[in-house]
């Protein structure tokens, strides 16, 4: 296994999440300063758009609009010319703790509803909801212990989500028409000598390996389909939050990372950076 070793870009954040590389920049939420902002690979950020209930997940639509999980009410967000509409009204569902997105090329949204706070629990069973184009929301999957990070491989066809309570990466087809299907286990992240993950954001490179990120072990690590880990790179006294490949040939794995508690989290107490390495093998697929 190779360690790497990251370096600061960014710093002054609360709690960044969700970081996606789009239009030559790194767009991600800081969710307890409820905005989305952006940063550019020489560490220039700036602010596109507050959000009053909560920032998490972000996507791009086939056109370039942003979509921007709102987490305490509820909702889809778009983000256009006029400022923030609703896309999508996810309380139909059931829906408690909308959180990671991942968007697809034809504009369908794929979205972890945690369905509960885990600062202040008790564990509820979490699902996907499947948000179309157009807006139309439905349950994709259910039964998800806390999913959370979500990616789609290179070839379109495979839905990987985070299972963080599960300590798993759970794989699911996907049908023409969105749905999911096939749900099998890409990788057990509980158990090995690093005393098992528990998986937050993740990206995939073109290997069709994934990044995942792990809080409270502080560590990112590459892992295989089966669960062979490659790649480790610690935080020491931080959290790993989530990551994103990106910059102009998508080496570089941009990390989001934080200082915090559980207990200081539910109270929006917290520090946070972004901080980049350089890697081997690409990002592919989405987001």
């Amino acid at each position: 296994m190779e360690t790497l070793k990251p370096c600061v870009l960014l710093d002054g954040l609360v709690f960044p999440e969700g970081p996606r590389w789009h239009d030559g920049k790194l767009w991600f939420s800081d969710i307890h300063a409820q905005k989305v902002m952006t940063v550019d690979p020489e560490g220039r950020s700036d602010v596109v758009v507050s959000v009053p209930q909560r920032p998490s997940g972000l996507g791009f639509l086939p056109d370039g609009g942003l979509l921007v999980v709102s987490v305490l009410d509820g909702l889809l967000l778009r983000l256009d010319s006029g400022g923030l509409h609703t896309h999508a009204d996810l309380n139909a569902l059931g829906s408690v703790q909308p959180n990671d997105m991942v968007v697809d090329e034809d504009g369908r949204a794929y979205i972890g509803d945690v369905a509960f706070d885990i600062s202040a629990g008790p564990p509820k069973p979490g699902s996907v909801i499947l948000v179309t184009p157009d807006g139309d929301a439905r349950l994709a999957a259910e039964g998800l212990n806390y999913p959370n990070g979500l990616v789609i491989t290179p070839d379109g066809k495979t839905l990987i989500v985070a299972e963080t309570m599960g300590r798993c990466l759970t794989a699911f087809d996907i049908a023409p028409d969105g749905s999911l299907s096939g749900r099998r286990q890409f990788a057990n992240l509980g158990v090995g000598a690093l005393g098992g993950a528990m998986p937050d954001g993740i990206c995939v490179d073109a290997e069709g390996a994934i990044w995942v990120s792990s809080p409270p072990t502080g560590e990112f690590l590459r892992v295989k389909d089966g669960g062979d880990i490659t790649h480790r790179i610690p935080v020491p006294g931080k959290w790993a939050v989530a990551c994103m490949l990106g910059g102009e040939d998508r080496r570089t794995l941009f990390l989001c990372t934080a200082e915090t508690t559980l207990q200081g989290l539910g109270e929006g107490k917290s520090i946070g950076w972004i901080e980049t390495v350089g890697v081997e093998v690409a990002g592919a697929g989405r987001p």
